[in-house]
């Protein structure tokens, strides 16, 4: 599942209040890719819902692990909001493992598993998801991380770095030394956590750092 060196920078974030916004319908169709290589990029398509809202469930609630809560705000270049990005995620379960999907499009999304979700921002550019924190690869080093993509309709698709965990005793001082800014803005997360939920924030900004992106 390791797909592109680590990008790391440190981040520090507050606390938050979620909001809901009303789902939308949306009109299907695939972006084009850019910031290649993009090793399964495409399976942002396969089992995206009909209708979307800023906040999705992406760990039913029965899965076992510690309860998160995943929030960000998304904005272009200069800074402002942007509402309708859909944002897409995945990550392994509390075990490290990416359990078998049972989405079956004539494609294979096996590569991403079952615990994945899309959001669609807000008029704030806000989303939210509700999960489990990620369990990291069993027998290897890598931190624990939750996958992240973007798709701007119209526009393109692209993944962005990783949200990652400062709390976590696998990512090492030298990895966050190494790198600064990453792709869509910082990955890197100061959990807090409350009423036994983790809570992490990861700001994105559309296009930055990406190899292609469109003007």
């Amino acid at each position: 599942m390791e797909r592109r060196q680590l990008l790391i920078a440190l981040m520090s974030v507050p606390l938050f209040a979620p909001l809901l916004s009303g789902a939308r319908t949306l009109d299907r169709q695939r972006e084009p890719i850019v910031g290649l290589p993009c090793e399964g990029c495409d399976a942002v398509f396969i089992g995206i819902p009909e209708a979307l809202s800023c906040r999705a469930r992406i760990a039913p609630q029965a899965e076992p692990g510690n309860p998160l809560t995943l929030t960000g705000r998304v904005v272009d270049q200069a800074g402002r909001p942007q509402e309708g990005v859909i944002v897409y995620a995945y990550h392994t379960n509390d075990a490290g493992i990416y359990p078998p999907t049972s989405v079956n499009a004539g494609e294979d999304p096996v590569f991403h598993g079952s615990l994945r979700g899309w959001v669609e921002t807000n008029a704030s550019g806000e989303y939210w998801f509700d999960t489990i924190r990620p369990g990291s690869y069993p027998g290897r080093d890598l931190p624990e991380h939750i996958h992240m993509h973007v798709i701007e309709p119209g526009r393109a698709t692209y993944y962005i770095d990783d949200v990652m965990f400062l709390d976590d005793p696998k990512l090492t001082a030298q990895q966050v030394r190494q790198l600064t800014v990453g792709r869509g803005g910082l990955g890197i997360t100061s959990p807090g956590r409350a009423d036994g939920v983790w809570l992490v924030r990861r700001d994105i900004m559309l296009g930055l750092n990406v190899p292609g992106y469109p003007p």
